[in-house]
């Protein structure tokens, strides 16, 4: 099958929607498909992919000519499908949408991303103006979380499947991962003692029994992700805050949170100021070994963000035998279910006593890890995307 894809980001920029595009093209090319890209984002020259850019500030990928340009890309290629990847504003990739479907070319729209208010008002509106619900696209998402809004937007005209983010997983598993020594990374322990925990009323009263990992520098609590305002980084210092004044001052505990963004000052600001700089730590970006190697001497992964898509983050903590704290309507619970694979929480105070629970419970804590290592995530293999997407296509062909 000839294959045309249409991404506002690509390579060599680094984020969601780039990593999972390019792996996508990498895995259908593996799968005997020919591939091409359209991509309004600067770079090198790379195989198949047309970099379609003009001089636009901060190097935003947006092209005032996209339609025509890409039009002129799928008329001469003649693709059997053109595959068009969206957040919640690509402007470029929605030129792709108008230019296959001017060149009479099928159509498939992935959203990446989850639809709040703002946007559902603004494709609404979009609605209205061009009504694009008439194109004749078939839509998927990632999450079964993110297809509600989509549907309720987009109408019966359109088809939503969810067909999840791909990932090799293998190399996430704990018997992948090399022994990390506890010396080599914070030991960073709360100097002043925690007040006494109170009582739960959604969990009950939590156990106070110290887990092996406690004596070994405390419990330890990773989240990874770009540190973005709609990421709610510091909502998340706040639950861990508010988590660590449930617990007993007989269990320490300890925070790691990887990445970098514009949130980043605000997060040191919260931190100095909530005098949290002793057991949080900012490390900023790493690389997958790295994120791997924390992941490795971990004993549970937040996802505090309540509007995530997907959660390729969770996922790969998930399959590192992790449990994973995420919050109950985001596309994490497409993988995680309450009390198995973690604990998913109602809002943010509830996110704080999921937080507290699985510090202070060694046993559930143990029991999630045991099922998480020893148990197939429900999600993310790419033979199962390749078949949702495969479907798609052959659905927008017909």
């Amino acid at each position: 099958m000839r294959i045309f894809h249409v991404s506002d980001c690509y390579l060599p920029r680094l984020g969601g929607i780039e990593v999972q595009v390019a792996d996508l093209v990498r895995q259908q090319r593996e799968a005997g498909h020919e591939v091409e890209v359209a991509t309004a984002t600067r770079g090198e020259p790379l195989d198949g992919v047309h970099r379609i850019v003009a001089r636009m500030p901060f190097d935003l990928p947006v092209h005032p000519r996209g339609v025509g340009h890409v039009t002129r890309l799928v008329t001469s290629s003649r693709p059997d499908v053109v595959h068009v990847h969206t957040g919640a504003v690509s402007p470029f990739a929605w030129m792709g949408v108008r230019a296959a479907v001017r060149a009479g070319l099928p159509v498939v729209v992935t959203v990446h991303s989850m639809w709040d208010p703002g946007t559902r008002a603004v494709y609404r509106l979009l609605r209205l103006v061009y009504e694009w619900h008439r194109w004749g696209v078939v839509a998927t998402t990632v999450s079964s979380a993110a297809a509600v809004p989509i549907r309720r937007v987009a109408g019966r005209g359109v088809p939503v499947h969810v067909v999840s983010n791909g990932l090799d997983l293998t190399g996430w598993r704990p018997s992948a991962l090399p022994s990390v020594p506890l010396s080599a990374l914070p030991s960073a322990l709360p100097s002043d003692e925690p007040s006494e925990d109170r009582s739960d009323e959604h969990f009950g009263e939590p156990s106070v029994e110290l887990s092996e990992e406690a004596g070994k520098g405390g419990v330890h609590i990773v989240a990874v992700g770009r540190l973005a305002p709609r990421k709610h980084p510091v909502r998340l210092l706040k639950a861990l805050n508010t988590a660590r004044a449930r617990i007993p001052s007989g269990i320490p505990m300890r925070a790691t949170i990887v990445g970098d963004g514009p949130a980043r000052s605000s997060m040191d600001r919260y931190l100095t100021q909530h005098d949290m700089t002793g057991w949080v730590t900012l490390p900023g970006r790493q690389s997958r070994e790295e994120i791997a190697r924390l992941l490795a001497s971990a004993d549970m992964f937040v996802a505090p963000a309540p509007l995530e898509s997907f959660g390729i983050a969770a996922l790969e903590a998930r399959a590192a035998g992790l449990p994973v704290i995420a919050r109950e309507r985001s596309g994490v619970a497409d993988f995680v279910r309450h009390g198995e694979e973690g604990l998913l929480a109602r809002n943010e105070p509830d996110l704080a006593r999921c937080i507290a629970r699985l510090t202070t419970d060694t046993t559930l804590r143990e029991t999630i890890a045991a099922h998480n290592r020893t148990t197939e995530p429900t999600a993310g293999s790419w033979k199962s995307v390749l078949e949702g997407f495969d479907q798609a296509y052959k659905q927008a062909i017909g």
